[in-house]
């Protein structure tokens, strides 16, 4: 009936949960959500009143599809400041947040025949999108032992001569983990020396929590000038989601591609929106840098509360704002067989909202988003701890209810 590629498509496992979560909370269930990849701050006070002062200024009408360039403008400008690499406004589209970013460089790159190399455990969007191209996706496995670390001879490795390109997503969902500059530095060499495309996403490049060079788009100019795309977004560092803004930057050609696929999908970005994002981007930065803060602290907290059970194995995550650890000593053939059914039974026994890992192709694991209040990360850990006790007990039911 429908189409073979969304035959070969999934579904988005972290949209699942989310719609789980809304459906038991409307009948009344307290629920702890660990499992939302969305901020719980609300958006900045003066970007909504740019926003506001947009709609009173009837700044509602289309714009050019690539975004106002005052918006372009804008974004070049944090690049510049952050990276300290010169982009033009012609090397930018605005999109409707990073996913349609990478979206757009997913339909203006990938065809039949090509594979495109990326990172497991990784963000499902990723791999889908190269499906819905029809490209073959090709899954570089990082491990919890080595702190999630992409190196830079497993994706080499992984290079045939149908390789089209490479997505790398730092810091990396779910686990946080972030991508080395020398490790990128190889793989951008050898992507130059093969005519294949880097794509860096770095929706969550804001919140980056310790001293460790990432200067991933300078890499990249420097080795793959013509061969590159970048992705970012408001969503996570300005509390933004809902406002869809996000995007992509890469050569003045790649750019047009992308213009031409966005011109018969969407179209512009919100006007109103473009206003608060213009805002997000050259008005007052504290509250981004309060946020991150905050984002350790509860990172710290959430890490010190689940140390009570040694078999949550945790890995220390560099940014982002989750942990992904591995329960797999929970797990048993005659009891939860895998991390969806353990998150299933954490959701229906003990009230808490984690994604499986088998979203982000890596059983035995769950994300724990800690973009929740300090109260809730306290009380999620207590449910975690008393349900793995009735679960020690015999007193949780397995996926097949027996």
């Amino acid at each position: 009936m429908f189409s073979q590629r969304i035959e070969r498509a999934a579904a988005s496992g972290t949209q699942q949960i989310t719609a789980e979560v809304d459906r038991l909370r409307r009948r009344g269930i307290d629920i702890v959500d660990l499992g939302a990849g969305e901020p719980d701050f609300a958006t900045p006070q003066h970007v909504k009143a740019a926003a506001v002062a947009a709609i009173a200024d009837d700044f509602t009408r289309y714009t050019p599809n690539t975004g106002v360039r005052e918006l372009r403008e804008a974004i070049c400008g944090r690049y510049a400041a952050d990276y300290g690499v010169a982009f033009d406004p012609d090397q930018v589209i605005a999109t409707a947040g990073g996913k349609q970013a990478l979206f757009n460089a997913a339909m203006a790159l990938y065809e039949p025949g090509d594979e495109v190399i990326t990172h497991a455990p990784g963000w499902p969007s990723i791999v889908e999108q190269i499906k819905l191209a029809g490209a073959a996706p090709v899954a570089v496995r990082t491990h919890a032992e080595d702190g999630f670390r992409l190196h830079a001879a497993a994706v080499l490795e992984a290079f045939t001569p149908r390789t089209k390109a490479i997505v790398v997503n730092s810091p990396g969902n779910p686990t946080g983990a972030l991508v080395a500059e020398p490790d990128l530095e190889r793989i951008a060499g050898e992507a130059a020396a093969r005519g294949v495309w880097v794509v860096l996403d770095l929706c969550y490049e804001e919140l980056i929590y310790d001293d460790a060079p990432h200067n991933l788009p300078r890499v990249l100019l420097d080795r793959l000038p013509d061969r590159f795309v970048v992705t970012g977004s408001l969503s996570k560092d300005h509390a933004m989601t809902g406002w869809r803004c996000g995007w992509a930057i890469g050569s003045h050609a790649f750019i047009q591609a992308c213009n031409t696929v966005q011109g018969h999908a969407t179209s512009n970005v919100s006007s109103i929106t473009q206003r608060a994002a213009i805002e997000a981007l050259t008005g007052p930065q504290e509250c981004v840098a309060a946020m991150r803060n905050e984002y350790r602290e509860r990172r710290d907290l959430l890490l010190r509360l689940l140390a009570a059970e040694p078999r949550v194995r945790c890995v220390r995550p560099g940014g982002a704002f989750y942990l992904f650890p591995d329960v797999s000593e929970l797990l048993s053939p005659d009891g939860l067989r895998t991390s969806t059914d353990f998150a299933q039974a954490l959701l229906r026994d003990g009230q808490v909202a984690v994604t499986p890992g088998e979203a982000f192709d890596a059983p035995g694991f769950v994300r724990l988003s800690y973009a929740a209040s300090r109260d809730d990360l306290d009380e999620a850990a207590r449910r975690i701890r008393k349900f793995i006790d009735a679960l020690d007990h015999g007193d949780v039911a397995t996926a097949t209810g027996s």
